[in-house]
Parts: C-alpha cells; sequence; structure tokens
C-alpha cells in the first residue's frame, strides 16, 4: 500500500464506464474507503439494476421496512464501500440527504487514517458535494400535482423547457415523478436549485483529484450491451418481481428510470421483452450522452477533471502534491 494520499479521489463519468472498478483497484492501492454516489444503489433490494459491485457476504431476506444500522458498511472485495442500501425503495432519498450523508462518510474515513473514494454516476449528487451546495426544502403541492399528473410525460417535458430550461436539460424527460417534481419547485421558487448554474465554481485541487473515464463511444456502446445481457441473465427481471411483492408501485418503480422502468413496463404487458432490449439499449446509450455533457458543463464552470485512459495516469494524479 502506497502512501495515503491528502486529496479525496473523485471517479465520474459514463454508466458502463469502468468507475467501480477503478475506484476498488485505487481502495487497494492507497487504503481507501468507496463512497457511492448513485441515486439508486442507496435503495436496498434494487441489486441488479442498479449495478452494485458484487456483496462479500450474502444480502439479508429483503424487508423494505426495516432500518439500517447506522454506520454499516457493504463490503465488496473486503473494500468498505458507503451509502449503498441506506434505505427502502418506498422512501425518497435525494441530493440533500446524499449531500449530508456523504459529508459525514468523509469525515468519518478520514478520521480513521483512510482515504475517502467517491464513485458514481450521478453527477448531480458529485457535483453538489464538491460545490458545498445547499436546496431549500418545497413542500409538496397536491392541487398542482393532481393537475400536472393529468398531462403525459412528452407534455410536462415541454413545460418544464419552457419555465427551466437547464433543468430540462438534465432531466430524465420520460420520468412523469421528477418532472412533476421539477415543476412543482419551479411554481414556488422560480427554477430548480441545481449544483449547475451559470456562476463560476472554485473546486480546491488540494482537497479533491477528479478523474474522469470516457471510452469510445464504439467500446462504451458495447459495454452497455454486453453489461445489460448480463443483467437479465442474473435474474434483473425477476428482481422488479421481488420490489413490486414487496408493495412497490408500479408508478414507484417506473419512477427509478431505465432499466426499473423498462422491467415495469414488460411486467405490465405494455411491451414485449425484444421491445424492452431494444429500449434499455437506446435509453441507456441516451444517459451516456447526458452524463458526458453534465460533466463537460462541470469543466466550463471551473472543474478540473483529469480525463484518463489508463491506470498509471490514474495513480499519478491522486499522488501529485
Amino acid at each position: 500500500m502506497k502512501k495515503t494520499p491528502l486529496k479525496t479521489i473523485v471517479i465520474v463519468g459514463p454508466t458502463a464506464a469502468g468507475k467501480s472498478d477503478l475506484a476498488i483497484l485505487l481502495a487497494r492501492r492507497y487504503g481507501g474507503e468507496i463512497i457511492s454516489a448513485d441515486s439508486r444503489q442507496v435503495y436496498r433490494g434494487m441489486d441488479i439494476g442498479s449495478g452494485k459491485v458484487p456483496r462479500d457476504r450474502r444480502h439479508p431476506k429483503l424487508d423494505l421496512g426495516s432500518k439500517k444500522p447506522s454506520g454499516e458498511a457493504y463490503y465488496s472485495e473486503k473494500i468498505p464501500h458507503w451509502l449503498i442500501d441506506v434505505t427502502s425503495p418506498a422512501r425518497i432519498y435525494n441530493v440533500t440527504h446524499f449531500v449530508r450523508d456523504a459529508k459525514k462518510a468523509i469525515a468519518n474515513i478520514r478520521k480513521r487514517g483512510k482515504v475517502p473514494i467517491i464513485c458514481g454516476g450521478t453527477g448531480f449528487w458529485v457535483q453538489a458535494l464538491i460545490e458545498g451546495s445547499s436546496f431549500p426544502a418545497v413542500k409538496p403541492d397536491a392541487t398542482l400535482r393532481k393537475k400536472l399528473g393529468t398531462l403525459s410525460a412528452a407534455e410536462l417535458f415541454v413545460l418544464l423547457q419552457k419555465k427551466d430550461r437547464q433543468r430540462a436539460a438534465t432531466i430524465d424527460k420520460h420520468n412523469k415523478v421528477r418532472l412533476i417534481r421539477a415543476l412543482e419547485i419551479v411554481e414556488t421558487l422560480g427554477k430548480v436549485p441545481q449544483a449547475v448554474s451559470n456562476q463560476q465554481l472554485t473546486v480546491n485541487e488540494k482537497e479533491y483529484a477528479i478523474i474522469g473515464l470516457s471510452p469510445s463511444k464504439e467500446t462504451l456502446h458495447k459495454n452497455i450491451e454486453v453489461r445489460l445481457e448480463k443483467r437479465l441473465r442474473k435474474g434483473m427481471v425477476a428482481e422488479v418481481k421481488r420490489l413490486r411483492e414487496a408493495g412497490l408501485s408500479w408508478k414507484r418503480l417506473e419512477s427509478f428510470g431505465l432499466e426499473y422502468r423498462s422491467i415495469a413496463l414488460l411486467l405490465q404487458g405494455k411491451i414485449t421483452k425484444e421491445e424492452m432490449k431494444e429500449k434499455l439499449n437506446f435509453e441507456i446509450r441516451h444517459y451516456a450522452k447526458r452524463q458526458l455533457t453534465w460533466l463537460r458543463r462541470f469543466e466550463k464552470m471551473g472543474a478540473h477533471i483529469h480525463w484518463i485512459k489508463n491506470l498509471q495516469k490514474a495513480l499519478h494524479i491522486v499522488e501529485k502534491k
């Protein structure tokens, strides 16, 4: 194990780029512990579809109502991972919760002489953590939600584009739950508070080493296709069935997007298996493109992302004082 770096390592990039593998390699080398920055991996029972790394010990029996003990780590390849399986998918866990919990995890990891490694594809969460963004609470508006609920996702997206083009550029335009929530916030605040803005930001280069993975389009598309087939073989459809049987509504399952939305549609008989696979390959590729667009915008605002092609380059960045 090499000398412990002073920096918090941050690994970003599109889905299927290999972020988790790199995080584990760096954790082994530097005595690090990984903090997941993934908006779906925080939920228990959502393992295959969210792409959680394999757990070292057997998962406990699925129980959406039970509470996870405070401070319990999720181990994969003997490396502690934090902010995985922290809550029930029946509950809401958002960017405000993530920033709060990630800060506590970083402090705890540093206190024990370890290296925090932030890893995940939810760029909004990563950016909010680095910037120290805060988000004012907006209470649900039942009347507005009922009114907006009569509109289709396409109509909601067009409305959001008119009211807050910046948020529309990053949201999942097929997700009615998130579209309605964004419009609800816009109605109260005038726009959706978010880490991305037109203002320049300052990232402390001595505090964070941001490493970006960006494979070629051909490699990324192949990775996405192979990964999807692997997840289906591992039982991703059965996983969604279990979540449904455990009490989650179809609406809630669809709100998680991508794999969970498409499989929920399959299980309801709204699409065929072949249509699901074709739809998912297209939507995951588009999602990867949106992730890269987000990161390029983050760079333009002042963040220094070190885009790498190999592990040696990553080591050089982390060890550079």
